[in-house]
């Protein structure tokens, strides 16, 4: 599976946002929409910090 898990990091501290995320999409306005394999959707505004594809893992800097 290609399937990674979102997490919201401030500083060294790492939260879990939303498991499964199948899709991660910039919209216009610079948020980040995300969809997961059961069709659940989160979005928050940040910017991406770290993409690990062998990890299954993305990290986002929350900005307001």
């Amino acid at each position: 599976m290609c399937e990674a898990s979102v997490f919201v990091v401030d500083g060294r501290r790492e939260e879990l946002v939303m498991k499964g995320v199948d899709i991660l999409k910039v919209e216009e306005d610079g948020s980040l929409s995300m969809v997961d394999l059961f069709g659940e959707k989160k979005r928050l505004k940040g910017t991406v910090k770290l993409l690990s594809l062998v990890d299954h893992k993305i990290l986002i800097e929350e900005t307001n």
